[in-house]
């Protein structure tokens, strides 16, 4: 089997790439071509965890598992929050494959799967993204969502100012085309945003439905076990409602559970999974002041599908250190 690092991570799998991997992969899923059993979340003393993901595609015919801790508090002591691998098998023989890093792997796919979302829910004319959060995954989700919308304006909410400043500074280096502004207030930062995205690890709501402009999408992608939360249940039963794979958004979304315990809405509150928009049977956006909200919880099929495109691409350039565990 090969063994892969971050570095072989970033250089096979690129952002352009990702979204449309990605894409597929959310067709087959609303298709019936995935079998993705419910993410499985170990507490290994709070607030840190052990997520398990296994899954099976039919094409590419893979089945594999992500083992990936989740440790809030990492970023503070300069390390990812997401740290695991990725273990990918073949379908012939049942032999694996392929083991990597399944940290930037996370974070790539993650954004990948939130542009994919903007690409079919968001406004054409989207200009404005709102960012709340600074971690690794805002990185990742303006390289991405910058790929789908031609975005003018990044603002870039954090819990202390100095942090969101300072990410703003830098990214303004890099991206000079784009105008980047830091700032401590959710709340401000939303008014007239075009895409919004909660990339956080909170337990608490960051983000109101009151707030939300009209004709607004926002990628809601931070909240991927039920002990977190980032948007209130006004948001959840005001916008038009799509998820990634409903088994997991109805069994693990706490925002949906929760309202949908309260009697303010049904199952069938949620429109569509986003494959279904994207296969045309399903509608998205309905017209420019409707407020959409993907909720996003992140699936098996969204990491198998770039794991089999990494190790493709590793076979051809030969990248990748060989090991054998047999």
């Amino acid at each position: 089997m090969i063994a892969l690092d971050s570095a072989d991570v970033r250089a096979l799998l690129t952002v352009p790439d990702a979204i449309e991997i990605v894409e597929d992969a959310m067709k087959q899923t609303s298709n019936g071509r995935a079998t993705l059993p419910l993410r499985h979340a170990l507490d290994v003393g709070a607030p840190n965890m052990l997520g398990i993901m296994p899954g099976a595609m039919e094409d590419p015919a893979c089945f594999g598992t992500k083992l990936i801790s989740l440790f809030p508090k990492n970023p503070a002591h300069g390390h990812s929050s997401h740290l695991g691998m990725m273990v990918l098998f073949e379908r012939a023989f049942g032999t694996p494959i392929a083991i990597m890093n399944a940290g930037l792997l996370t974070a790539i796919r993650t954004a990948a799967a939130s542009a994919v979302a903007t690409r079919a829910l968001a406004r054409k004319d989207a200009k404005i993204l709102t960012i709340i959060g600074t971690g690794e995954q805002a990185i990742h989700h303006i390289a991405a969502i910058c790929a789908v919308r031609d975005i003018a304006e990044v603002r870039l909410v954090g819990r202390k100012l100095v942090n969101a400043g300072d990410l703003a500074a830098r990214l303004a280096l890099q991206h000079p085309e784009i105008r980047f502004i830091g700032s401590d207030s959710a709340q401000k930062s939303v008014t007239d945003a075009d895409i919004i995205c909660t990339v956080t690890s909170s337990h608490e709501t960051v983000l109101y439905g009151a707030w939300v402009p009209e004709g607004c999408h926002v990628n809601a992608v931070g909240a991927s076990a039920p002990l977190y939360r980032e948007i209130d249940q006004d948001l959840v039963t005001t916008a038009a409602l799509y998820v990634d794979y409903r088994p997991s958004a109805l069994h693990q979304a706490r925002d949906i559970i929760e309202a949908i315990k309260a009697g303010k809405i049904t199952e069938d509150h949620i429109i569509a999974e986003i494959g279904e928009v994207l296969d045309r049977r399903a509608p998205g956006r309905r017209n420019p002041t409707e407020i959409t909200l993907y909720r996003s919880m992140g699936i098996a099929a969204q990491d198998l599908a770039c794991a089999h495109h990494i190790l493709e691409r590793a076979n051809k350039q030969g990248v990748g250190t060989e090991i054998s565990i047999m």
